[in-house]
């Protein structure tokens, strides 16, 4: 299920100079911003809170999912160079897990470490505000990535829909309608974030077992269609 040369291609597609700078500017601004609000308020767990689950998870996460995961395979679909890709002995559905693998570490590691330091940045990791932030975008990293590979394997303004799904839905949406945030995957990743740091700093509108199954039945239906739309692309291009 997890091809090598894929892999390669993808890391190489992913880690580009433009898009690595792009990748790497919201990390960057996340880590600066919590040493100026170190150095303006103090070690406070609900500042820390308040950045990680605003800045982090809210924006820079589902951000860099977009990026990572319509990365992944949306440009060869777009200039035609998948034909290349699929008119070799690999299964297709080796093509698309090889690619949301790759789309998954390249996410978690723009998103969770940057994370993690700033929280003990900003509070030395008091009542586990920081590891409870950096677990909920290891596992929304792994969602969002499905999501936006899937966006783009469909369609051709993936990052466009990807950026409306973080920024439009989940967080304005997110923030004033509560049904809204039942179907949001930082909800879902809150609720595993509150059950790590306990308390109430971090909390989440959805119960962790349900949270739990949402994530994981997202993950397996995006990546299961994701690999039937490759299928048929193949089939058109072969027609």
């Amino acid at each position: 299920m997890y091809d090598p040369t894929v892999a390669r291609l993808t890391y190489r597609a992913l880690l580009g100079r433009r898009r690595a700078l792009i990748l790497g500017a919201l990390p960057l601004l996340l880590i600066v911003i919590s040493v100026i609000v170190r150095a303006l308020v103090g070690a406070d767990d609900q500042t820390a809170s308040d950045l990680l689950g605003g800045l982090a998870l809210a924006t820079m996460v589902p951000i860099i999912g977009v990026i990572a995961g319509t990365g992944a395979i949306g440009p060869e679909i777009d200039d035609g160079s998948v034909v290349y890709l699929l008119s070799k002995p690999i299964k297709r559905p080796t093509i698309i897990f090889t690619k949301l693998i790759v789309a998954i570490a390249v996410t978690m590691v723009f998103s969770a470490l940057p994370t993690f330091i700033a929280g003990l940045i900003l509070n030395g990791n008091g009542q586990q505000i920081a590891v409870a932030y950096t677990v909920a975008a290891l596992v929304s990293s792994i969602a969002y990535a499905a999501l936006f590979l899937l966006l783009g394997t469909v369609s051709r303004h993936a990052v466009v829909f990807g950026l409306v799904y973080a920024l439009v839905w989940e967080a304005l949406f997110g923030s004033l309608v509560a049904g809204a945030r039942t179907l949001s995957v930082q909800q879902w990743s809150l609720a595993v974030a509150h059950k790590v740091a306990g308390g109430d700093l971090v909390t989440s509108d959805v119960g962790l077992p349900t949270a739990t199954v949402l994530l994981v039945v997202v993950t397996v239906l995006a990546t299961w269609y994701a690999g039937q739309k490759l299928r048929s692309l193949t089939l058109a291009g072969e027609e």
